[in-house]
């Protein structure tokens, strides 16, 4: 049961990009569950920056077939806009890239819907990208989701998309004062995709499902991160699908008792985009400070990420909502500079020290992290290729967070080159 799923143990940004591409050297396929094109992984080879948003980064391994799962929705325009630029970037995809049948469509009412409820000065924002992945989810919740499926019948798609955009008109007019939508413009344009999406369909459960049962070795990719999960996040500011461990049975056709390694990607400290709560979070000046040292904006929309230190709290969290057996953890080297390191181990609430993670949103807005200081390293650490390599202050700071949520290190990124990697166990 070779399937290892790897996923964000914060609120995102954790890196997964680059741990996936180089878990992606030994494997044959990379298997995206969940998301839309808001996800951003970035990935550094051999000097060349590569942003991948709904293909597997997988894709840049010549020998990994890519999957992108049922769990995902798929926004056809920035599906091809991203072949291209891998295209031009001379990352070969044929024949190695599939897409379930079952893929719900991101449509452009969904785009319109959510750019339109984020600026209304009526309704809670919660700083969503704008890409339509909220709205998406909720027409595939609302049964009223278009599927790649769909694609393949002009006529039956003819009659789900003029039926939703009637009734997406009617929002977009009468509650926030939008233009109507053009429905013969749409059908057009979808139509064409069952097209150019044809030689992609597959029926890809079968497919991994069959992978599995011949030994392949596969990769099962989330998006965003653990605390931004729909059922297990900082709801209301979170994202509309599951990043966490199980999502990859639902988001692929494939059984939990199929999985058999959960690797959580997470910061030498942490980060999140967007609005929402914070516990570790810095003060302004020092949260600018680690935003320049860490490059920490985000990959798909250039917005500015909120930065604090590691929270083990949130990380023991992680771990028990994913089953994680092993840290990938990445940007250590942000730290290098650094006089002192702090780890949140614990939060007090109203007077009182807790040591798990609150269910409701003003509880997780009060707490006062219990902070623990250790001396930093003062040392680069990007050359560094074993853990050996590393200055003592750093080795300790990583048995410090191993100790602490009782999970070990299989992999350390020390910058942001594929290269600039420790590989400590398979």
């Amino acid at each position: 049961m070779p399937v290892k799923v790897v996923v964000g143990a914060q609120w995102g940004d954790e890196g997964k990009g680059k741990i996936v591409d180089i878990l992606s050297q030994t494997a044959d396929i990379a298997a995206r569950y969940q998301g839309g094109a808001n996800a951003g992984h970035t990935v550094i080879i051999a000097g060349q920056k590569y942003v991948l948003h709904l293909v597997p980064s997988g894709i840049l391994n010549k020998n990994t077939v890519c999957v992108i799962g049922n769990g995902v929705v798929l926004d056809p325009a920035a599906l091809f806009d991203e072949i291209k630029m891998l295209d031009k970037m001379g990352i070969s995809i044929e024949g190695r890239l599939l897409i379930s049948h079952r893929t719900h469509l991101i449509m452009p009412y969904h785009k319109m819907l959510d750019k339109a409820k984020e600026s209304s000065a009526t309704e809670m924002t919660i700083g969503t990208t704008g890409r339509g992945i909220g709205p998406a989810y909720v027409d595939k919740t609302n049964r009223a989701g278009i599927r790649i499926v769909d694609l393949l019948d002009r006529e039956s798609l003819r009659q789900k998309l003029t039926e939703n955009i009637k009734q997406k008109n009617q929002i977009l007019q009468k509650i926030y004062g939008s233009a109507e939508l053009d429905a013969e413009a749409i059908i057009q344009e979808y139509s064409t995709y069952a097209k150019l999406l044809g030689p992609f369909i597959k029926d890809t459960s079968l497919f991994l499902n069959e992978a599995i049962r011949d030994g392949k070795n596969i990769i099962a990719e989330g998006a965003q991160g653990t605390l931004l999960d729909l059922d297990f996040g900082t709801y209301p500011y979170v994202t509309s699908s599951n990043p966490i461990s199980g999502g990859a049975c639902t988001g692929l056709g494939i059984g939990p008792t199929k999985i058999n390694h959960v690797m959580g990607v997470i910061k030498a400290y942490t980060t999140r985009v967007g609005k929402g709560p914070f516990p570790t979070e810095f003060d302004r000046v020092t949260d600018e400070k680690f935003r320049q040292l860490g490059n920490e904006f985000g990959a798909t929309t250039g917005r500015p990420r909120r930065c604090g230190w590691f929270d083990a709290v949130l990380a023991r969290f992680a771990v028990q909502v994913n089953g994680i057996d092993s840290w990938a953890l990445t940007k250590l080297d942000v730290l290098d500079t650094l006089d002192e390191i702090k780890i949140c181990t614990g939060y007090k609430l109203n007077g009182k020290e807790i040591s798990t993670f609150p269910a409701a949103l003003n509880e997780i807005e009060n707490v006062e992290p219990v902070l623990e200081s250790f001396p930093g390293w003062k040392l680069n650490t990007s050359s560094a290729r074993r853990k050996e390599d590393l200055p003592e202050n750093a080795r300790k700071y990583l048995a410090a967070i191993e100790e602490i949520t009782a999970t070990p290190v299989a992999i350390l990124s020390v910058g942001s080159k594929r290269e600039e990697t420790i590989l400590i166990s398979p």
